[in-house]
């Protein structure tokens, strides 16, 4: 082949890649706009915002900036601090319990007795109800005497606490109810259950193991990726936690009544709220979500470290 051939297959090799290159861009483009757009540049205005006072209704457009001044004052806020320990409290105790419930009901679930699927679709349909028609159904069943919690326990003798106005149960009755809402996470479980491979519990029934000894040496270590997922949603989640507290606790109050009795149920992100949009100090809003960002990831990042001691993907050789 001559120079000024090879000259033109080159050219056109480039003009191809050049082709497939412009086509490339073209099909990611909506997806880059829309992130520029609705992601990256709000956050950028937050950031700015997160060192600014502004105060919306005063009938200006003038931001300040004031440095670091509004994360010098978060901590000296109390309520900022209750909503901390709201948040964390709820977090330690509401994923632990989440997960092994989700598990356990996957566990049940990914058998193949007669009318199962029936019971997968009852156990998820919770999960897809909206968060507003969720909180005013428990409404009803956390109600002080009408309730149908509390009238259950009278059946018994048990008088029942007025769930949702006593600061010492109202968080643990949005514990109780996110139960409810496991669906979700169990049917993520209940795939990896399903993926499992069952020449393993074959091979293991051959050597003897038990029940307890197949789940904690094939069971535990096969869904390990599964459960890593499930846990960093979790906290991602937990830690963003608003709608039903702002339904079933604030009830149309403003300001510093929001978060239920003596701020039991101030999650951090109904706090963030109150900032922003009843209090409408939108440079403090921003700062607080941007510490809340930074707690996020750093949970995020420990469970993500943590990750090579406990979880296990197909070809590694530490099981």
């Amino acid at each position: 082949m001559s120079s000024d051939a090879k000259t033109v297959v080159l050219q056109d090799h480039k003009n191809y890649e050049k082709r497939q290159n412009t086509l490339g861009y073209s099909f990611i483009s909506p997806w880059v706009i829309g992130f520029l757009i609705f992601t990256f540049f709000p956050m950028l205005f937050s950031a700015y915002l997160a060192m600014s006072s502004w105060n919306i209704v005063t009938g200006t457009t003038t931001i300040q900036f004031v440095g670091f001044d509004n994360f010098v004052r978060i901590f000296s806020d109390e309520r900022f601090f209750a909503a901390l320990r709201v948040t964390f409290t709820f977090c330690l105790i509401s994923i632990p319990l989440y997960q092994i419930t989700a598990l356990l009901f996957g566990l049940l679930l990914s058998t193949n007795l007669r009318g199962m699927k029936f019971f997968r679709l009852a156990f998820f349909l919770p999960s897809v109800i909206p968060a507003v028609a969720s909180a005013m159904i428990w409404l009803r069943v956390f109600g002080e005497t009408t309730g149908l919690l509390n009238q259950s326990l009278a059946l018994f003798g048990i008088t029942g606490p007025a769930w949702l106005n006593n600061p010492s149960t109202a968080l643990y009755a949005f514990i109780i109810m996110g139960v409810w809402g496991v669906g979700q996470t169990m049917i993520i479980y209940l795939a990896g259950l399903r993926g499992v491979d069952t020449s393993v519990y074959e091979a293991c029934e051959v050597d003897g193991a038990n029940a307890w000894q197949k789940f904690t040496k094939i069971t535990l270590p096969m869904i390990s990726p599964t459960i890593f997922f499930n846990v960093v949603m979790a906290i991602i989640g937990s830690f963003q936690y608003f709608t039903q507290a702002f339904v079933m606790t604030s009830q149309g109050q403003a300001g510093s009544n929001v978060g239920g009795p003596l701020n039991s149920t101030l999650f951090y992100n109904l706090y963030l709220y109150v900032k922003a949009f009843q209090d409408f100090e939108m440079g403090y809003a921003a700062a607080l979500a941007w510490i809340l960002f930074a707690i996020i990831m750093l949970f995020t990042l420990l469970v993500v470290k943590s990750s090579s001691f406990w979880v296990y993907y197909q070809g590694d050789d530490k099981m």
